[in-house]
């Protein structure tokens, strides 16, 4: 556990550095595998392949879930066609291409060569939702290569996984119509149940405000497992039902999201740091040359080839389809397919996974850094779309600010207290009053009534002497300091006063408050 701790410390540092430096953060999470590995400092010896998929498949799904849960449909919409085409067409045209660089220029059979072009063909989801979100790019060309990486995986993963059981296809034709079957089911699955759990998460009131977030990432695991169960896509399936629920409006959204962003943060280190510790940096030697040369011709022609064929009927501008053809991101997903075959013990498997392994981080540090350049390059760098405005409430933590929540029950003496004879301490107000369903931004002349509900934020120097306020105002009515009642404006805070709950959860009555840092939401 102590080195556990350590090692999410270190790559939790090492996000800030990445941010800092260009560095793709899984480089640093690979090295820190490969420091503990065999090879490193600590003489780790860690082979467990079988394993390794196992916990990877897992951490793709939580990815794919958290891409999904920020996936905006009004951004997506227009640009789901071109992500389509980019995952069937580009991924025939790059595995094509791959192969036969692998066979032809390293010296490969085709079994091998083209389970090495499927592989290396998939963009990575983690690498893209996490590198493109930071540059400022046109939304359609971010829309699309999001879809594309989230829908890439599946026919991806059936072509690797049938060429490393059996070897070979009885006929390309049975092989394209079970990769539609495949995705057909997928969709289906995960559009049933994006809506089903939408639907029942609006109407079932959890009793705390942290149930949400658990049971939103449970049913995208659960789209997940029924697709797979039903010989569909499992991958698509989640992915879909995840930006169902995330442009579903659920309660508690911003929670929701950021719950799963921390988990495709662990996801994302746990998987980079496995990986790191399987591979064994002494054999790489030899299969450095041969992984980029392979890289190469994937890098500069077979991905530009597979943009131009797949984007024609779209009229895409050359400059968008010149950045969509260098962000063909590669990470853990590619590495992950490489232990399909290690764990099917074919041919030149090992090697299968070393050329993979140093492809991903020879083109990752190449491509990685240089993205926002290329951007600027093209003159693609700004967008001319107004930014997206990440609005939550967990900004109020930087900012040493509180939100209190305040229901104000049938006997409270709140009852008929206007707003502004509140008199609470400067640095707090009011800012919203929810009444019979319905919210409005309150006025000083404002009269409260029983059942209402209130939002009030407050700085953090005055947030005790706020809470103790409506206590006393709550209990004595308007009045109170000159009945005796605590609170009178600008009284100090007691100390202890009730903190608040993370995501917004406790419900407070009799003009108790409830604080919230992290949701935001009631």
């Amino acid at each position: 556990m102590l080195i556990c701790s350590l090692v999410l410390l270190v790559a939790v540092a090492a996000v800030r550095i990445s941010s800092r430096s260009g560095l793709p953060s899984l480089l640093i999470y690979l090295g820190i595998g490969v420091v503990i590995g065999q090879d490193g400092f600590f003489h780790v010896r860690f082979d467990n392949a079988e394993l390794t998929q196992v916990i990877g498949y897992a951490a793709l799904v939580v990815i794919l879930a958290e891409g999904g849960l920020g996936t905006k449909w009004k951004d997506v919409k227009s640009s789901l066609p071109a992500g389509i085409a980019l995952s069937t067409l580009g991924v025939g045209v790059s595995i094509g291409v791959t192969a036969a660089a692998a066979h032809y220029l390293v010296g490969l059979d085709w079994r091998q060569a083209v389970i090495i072009g499927a592989v290396v063909s998939s963009t990575d989801a983690a690498a893209v939702f996490s590198v493109l979100r930071r540059v400022p790019l046109p939304t359609r060309v971010t829309s699309a290569l999001e879809a594309e990486s989230g829908f890439n995986d599946a026919p991806v993963v059936i072509i690797v996984v049938a060429l490393s059981s059996t070897g070979h296809v009885e006929s390309w034709y049975v092989l394209v119509g079970e990769i539609l079957l495949e995705l057909l089911i997928g969709a289906c699955v995960g559009l049933a149940v994006g809506y089903a759990g939408a639907y029942g998460l609006r109407r079932v009131a959890l009793p705390a405000s942290g149930l949400y977030p658990i049971a939103v990432m449970a049913i995208a695991v659960a789209a997940y497992a029924i697709g797979a169960t039903a010989h569909g896509s499992g991958f698509l399936a989640v992915y879909l039902a995840s930006m169902v629920l995330g442009n579903a409006r659920l309660p508690h959204a911003p929670a929701n999201r950021g719950f799963a962003e921390g988990l495709g943060w662990i996801a994302q280190i746990g998987m980079f740091v496995l990986l790191g510790l399987l591979v064994t940096p002494h054999e790489l030697g030899a299969d450095f040359w041969p992984a980029v040369m392979v890289g190469l011709v994937l890098t500069v022609v077979a991905r530009p080839l597979s943009v131009l064929l797949s984007l024609g009927p779209f009229r895409i501008p050359w400059q968008e389809q010149a950045l969509m053809s260098w962000a063909g991101l590669r990470g853990a997903v590619p590495i992950i397919l490489a232990t399909i075959p290690v764990v099917a013990r074919i041919d030149d498997s090992r090697r299968i996974f070393n050329i993979v392994f140093v492809l991903v981080v020879v083109y990752t540090l190449v491509q990685g850094p240089t993205l926002p350049w290329l951007a600027k390059a093209l003159r693609l760098g700004s967008s001319s779309d107004a930014a997206d405005l990440g609005i939550e409430s967990a900004p109020l933590e930087r900012l040493r600010g509180h939100l209190l929540s305040v229901a104000i029950p049938r006997r409270s003496k709140m009852h008929g207290v206007e707003v502004g004879e509140l008199r609470l301490p400067q640095g707090a107000a009011v800012t919203l009053v929810v009444r019979d369903d319905n919210s409005f931004v309150p006025q000083p002349s404002t009269l409260l009534q029983r059942g209402d509900e209130l939002l009030v934020v407050a700085t953090d120097p005055v947030r005790d002497a706020t809470e103790e306020r409506l206590r006393a105002v709550g209990q004595s009515g308007k009045l109170a300091s000159w009945l005796g009642g605590r609170g009178a404006p600008g009284t100090p805070g007691t100390p202890g006063a009730a903190g608040g709950g993370a995501g917004g959860g406790r419900r407070r009555t009799a003009g108790s408050t409830g604080s919230d840092r992290d949701g935001g939401k009631r």
